[in-house]
């Protein structure tokens, strides 16, 4: 990600039922449809038992822009019906950030 402060995080916390059958195609096809969405910004996810995603957005517009996605409803109310068995969205102003790297 290549975005300088101030910029949002959209974090996606997440537990799976037993049955997952089609959701890690899903979730590739929603991080690629994500990618082409204006104010998108990057993306960030890992998955054991407890799957956390953030995506990174320029505004507050372009996430309610993204959350009012037609697809991306479709696969919201997918996971809902489907592979969810709870979740929670958290969005958060980046006012600061740094790294390591060896």
């Amino acid at each position: 990600m290549k975005s300088k402060p101030p910029y949002y995080a959209v974090i996606f916390t997440s537990l799976l039922t037993e049955d997952v059958n089609g959701y890690a195609h899903m979730a590739q096809e929603m991080e690629k449809l994500a990618k082409e969405q204006p104010g998108y910004l990057g993306i960030e996810s890992a998955r054991e038992q407890l799957g956390i995603t953030v995506s990174y957005w320029e505004n507050l517009d372009a996430i309610a822009n993204w959350k009012a996605n037609t697809d991306h409803l479709f696969a919201q109310q997918k996971g809902i019906k489907d592979w969810y068995s709870w979740y929670k969205v958290r969005i958060c102003l980046v006012e600061r950030e740094y790294d390591f790297t060896k």
